[in-house]
């Protein structure tokens, strides 16, 4: 067990001026609150907190960090008070503690997928302002893992889980590699113990012949770069358990496979000794072709840098090489990662780079921070802006896009909670369902089995599942009632043709019509119908090819539906892949040839066409949005809304009119509106072919003595 004089000694190494006066008074605090306690291993319960203080002074942490590593479970496990702590040891210590408390009580799903325990990660980080709690929980942690045999099987399997699903990532994340090794090799112990111990056997196997050929190989490097005049570093090791394990599971390889249990690794001074080093190693050995990358050139989002290569090694075997400079290789083995700052698809400035480049030396360099103070201003930082952590009732974890609402929290919960939502609370307090959820609140959701998601969800929702969800549920209810008034339509135009539907439908003509059209059932056709994709007319021209007349069937078929425009044979627009298709334009936008276009399926009355930018046709559920095209044979006048602003004057009115009928346009209506100091707004609904002769229309306007604007509008 490590002493107390130990720690001492090794925090007056790296900072001789320590006040190490806090770090004995928090010993004896320490012995006197957890007096009588033994742990599992039947040693006393202060051995612990001792071994957390030693691992925390390994990473040259500052005395306010060791003396809380000392204390750091006594509020959890003793009689011991947040307050008490306060008083004796400050503010600073006292909020640290209890940091590591809380994160000690937070509720995690050791059976959680890694996804799952990602969003966890991320609430620890982003509830830890001080990232001193999180270096003191990591060294917790790592020193349980150690003495991890005296738990019950279960009980070591359930923290071996949640070591590797939580903690060995965000030893990674820091950039505390060696913390991050030790978590994934232990965690691999006990979760998979053949596994590992196959590993462990192999290669201690070959542990001998192993190092001879890492001694030949580095004295190959080693030669070349002397005859060069390279200063540098060789290192070669053996690969971590866990690494090799991930290896030959991600790639189903065989321990023979894989081909760089052994890795090799040149520190040099500087940059461009590090691209003369690679192409003296390419010149020595054949490099392996894909198997180069620059992340010197391109770093790594945590700013990791290094050169990497595998060549053919001296016995045609691969070997893989990085190459980095000293500053490099701290931030690559115990720096803290530089990735709170950093954005996907978003660089550095300059300032985020000195805070890393500050923040990674903590570990290595304690020493530097004297001030306390200012070390937490440069460690309380906005870890994830574009992201929210809020709270079940029963304090489970939910991570959602910032903007999120209580609806897209309910379809995290479950689909049928979603689904079912009719209120919320958050922090017991009663809140609208567009209420934009924040981190720390608690959310309970209220449900009702008369409950059912609205169209209007999703102008608000934020997550995928939520708005797939909601368009989902309402595809369905469309489709019920789609089925409903396409049978209905069905019957009545049968019935006109003296048919029998119902009977119909079990016959061999109505299987070769459902196939025909490319649906499976006999239900999807109907449902189409009701869409307005296929009309019923289609339908009965399948199974009674020669019907009476051609105009009996278009009258007929018109009462049944009533169309809102007459249809010519042709018509201004045609739907993609479907014929005699009803069509109507949409008064919102009133699109015209030119325009590009898009269509919206409408129950029982075909498909109605919008503008594709129009805002009311954004609204409308992607699921009924159909392809369609103008045809442009079709010499068919369309109406627009167009806005005239100007002087008033006396004939103004009779030469914007003159304008447009000289273009070849008619006027439907007009209307002016007086804005005060002799402006007026005129308001005209025109005919035009297209977007071209609307624009020659526009254009003659504006050549009209004091026009100021005409131009085209929606509504």
């Amino acid at each position: 067990m490590i002493r107390i004089n130990d720690i001492i000694d090794k925090i007056s190494d790296y900072h001789p001026e320590a006040n190490l006066d806090i770090i004995d008074r928090a010993y004896i605090y320490s012995a006197r609150v957890h007096d009588g306690q033994v742990r599992l291993s039947g040693e006393p319960y202060l051995s612990h907190p001792l071994e957390v203080a030693g691992l925390l002074a390994d990473m040259k942490l500052d005395v306010v960090s060791i003396a809380a590593g000392l204390l750091h479970d006594v509020i959890e496990d003793t009689h011991a008070t947040a307050e008490e702590i306060d008083k004796m040891f400050g503010r600073e210590i006292a909020n640290i503690v209890s940091g590591v408390t809380k994160l000690s009580i937070l509720p995690f799903d050791s059976g959680s997928q890694a996804r799952q325990a990602e969003s966890i990660r991320k609430m620890i980080l982003a509830m830890a302002d001080d990232i001193r709690v999180i270096m003191i929980k990591l060294a917790d942690r790592l020193h349980n893992m150690r003495t991890l045999q005296f738990h019950s099987e279960k009980k070591r399997l359930k923290i071996a889980q949640e070591t590797l699903d939580i903690y060995a990532p965000i030893a990674g994340r820091l950039g505390i590699y060696w913390i991050k090794k030790e978590l994934e090799d232990t965690s691999f112990m006990y979760l998979q113990p053949k596994e590992f111990n196959q590993i462990k056997n192999l290669i201690n196997k070959d542990r001998e012949e192993g190092e001879k050929y890492i001694e030949t190989v580095k004295g190959i490097i080693e030669k070349n770069l002397a005859e060069h005049n390279l200063k540098g570093e060789v290192f070669g090791r053996y690969k971590y358990y866990y690494s090799i394990y991930q290896k030959m599971a991600s790639q189903n390889l065989s321990f023979e496979e894989v081909y760089d249990i052994v890795a090799f690794r040149i520190i040099l001074d500087t940059m461009p000794q590090c691209y003369e080093v690679l192409g003296l190693i390419h010149s020595v050995w054949k490099p392996v072709a894909k198997k180069f990358k620059d992340y010197i050139g391109v770093p790594k989002p945590n700013m990791y840098q290094s050169l990497h290569t595998t060549v053919i090694g001296p016995f045609g075997e691969r070997i893989e090489i990085q190459i980095r400079t000293r500053d490099m290789d701290k931030v690559a083995t115990s720096g803290i990662a530089a990735h709170w700052s950093y954005k996907e698809g978003q660089g550095f400035d300059e300032k985020i780079s000195q805070a890393f480049s500050w923040i990674q030396n903590l570990v290595e360099n304690q020493e530097n921070f004297i001030d306390p103070d200012e070390f937490l201003e440069n460690v309380r930082i906005d870890l994830f802006p574009d992201e929210v952590y809020a709270f079940t009732p029963q304090g489970d974890i939910k991570s959602l896009p910032r903007g999120a609402t209580p609806i897209d929290f309910a379809y995290l919960i479950h689909t049928e909670v979603g689904n079912q939502c009719v209120g919320a609370k958050v922090n017991g307090r009663l809140v609208s369902l567009q209420y934009e959820l924040k981190t720390g609140d608690t959310v309970e959701i209220t449900t009702s089995k008369k409950g059912h998601p609205s169209k209007d969800w999703l102008n608000f929702v934020k997550t995928v599942k939520a708005r797939s969800r909601i368009r989902q549920w309402i595809k369905i209810q469309e489709k019920e009632r789609s089925t409903t008034l396409g049978r209905e339509m069905c019957e009545k135009a049968f019935r006109k043709y003296r048919l029998n539907f119902n009977t119909l439908l079990k016959s061999e003509e109505m299987a070769r019509v459902v196939e025909g059209f490319g649906f499976k059932k006999i239900d999807d056709l109907i449902a189409s119908v009701g869409y307005g994709k296929i009309t019923p007319l289609q339908i009965i021209r399948k199974i009674a090819p020669k019907p009476e007349s051609e105009n009996d069937q278009e009258s007929i078929f018109n009462k049944i539906i009533g169309r809102v425009r007459k249809k010519k044979p042709k018509g201004g627009v045609t739907v993609k892949g479907v014929d005699d298709i009803l069509i109507k334009f949409g008064k919102c936008c009133q699109p015209v040839p030119g325009d590009p276009i898009t269509g919206y399926i409408t129950r029982g009355f075909g498909v109605t066409v919008h503008r594709k930018h129009c805002v009311n046709a954004l609204k409308i559920s992607p699921e009924r949005q159909i392809d369609v095209q103008w045809n442009v044979d079709e010499g068919e006048a369309y109406p627009v809304k167009i806005r005239v602003r100007s002087y008033d004057r006396v004939g103004l009115l009779a030469d914007i009119a003159s304008n447009i009928s000289k273009n070849g346009a008619n006027i439907i209506s007009a209307n002016t509106e007086t804005k005060g100091r002799k402006v007026v707004e005129s308001f005209f609904t025109i005919t035009v072919e297209d977007t071209k002769h609307l624009n020659r229309i526009l254009l003659a306007i504006r050549k009209v003595k004091h026009i100021h604007e005409a131009i085209r509008i929606d509504h």
